[in-house]
């Protein structure tokens, strides 16, 4: 399937991990999705409202199986804005969602060494771009984004480091057409992280 990389910002300012709020939202907060599994269907504002559709059940999967203890990953964030108007006049659909996952590694001083994340990223796009090469009612794109890990010392920067963001859209004509390209997308995007969540444990 189709994948692309973002631009770096120029001046991007430092997310930090965990989190406490979001500005945006004063609702949102961080859970622990490995010690707090359950959290995953009824903590995400964001996807309640879309749960009648699989789409939204593929990404809870998704997740567990991130954050499950056999991972070398875990997610930090994620949002999700259901099916709105298109915007994108590349894409002659009327629908469009989107949504972001933010992933990282689970021994964060890997997160700290920027060749790991480069490298999980370069590898979801390789597993990504060998499935499904006949879908294009979605994609994938990614950015690698500056973090500050607070469980780590202070000290000398050790604390300064990055995660994967991965951002995803689908098309439609119809809200159903739409979750339905969505959950076609996810499962393609579930195959390909945990393939690369078990190269990275190995």
């Amino acid at each position: 399937m189709k994948t692309y990389e973002y631009a770096e910002d120029p001046n991007p300012e430092a997310r930090s991990h965990p989190w406490v709020d979001a500005v945006g939202n004063p609702n949102a907060r961080y859970y622990d999705l490995k010690r707090q599994p359950e959290r995953i269907r009824s903590s995400l504002e964001d996807f309640r409202p879309w749960q009648r559709y699989a789409a939204v059940e593929d990404f809870y999967q998704l997740l567990e199986r991130i954050n499950h203890p056999k991972s070398a990953l875990e997610s930090n964030d994620c949002a999700f804005i259901g099916a709105e108007q298109n915007e994108d006049g590349s894409v002659q659909k009327a629908l469009q969602c989107s949504g972001r996952l933010m992933v990282l590694f689970r021994t964060l001083t890997r997160n700290t060494a920027g060749s790991d994340i480069e490298r999980l990223k370069d590898q979801l796009h390789v597993e990504l771009a060998e499935l499904d090469p006949e879908f294009d009612a979605g994609v994938v794109g990614t950015n690698i984004v500056p973090v500050r890990y607070l469980e780590l010392p202070e000290a000398d920067g050790q604390q300064l480091g990055t995660q994967l963001m991965i951002c995803f859209w689908s098309w439609g004509d119809s809200e159903a057409e739409t979750m339905l390209n969505l959950a076609r997308l996810m499962k393609n995007l579930s195959r390909a992280l945990r393939r690369v969540s078990a190269r990275a444990a190995a």
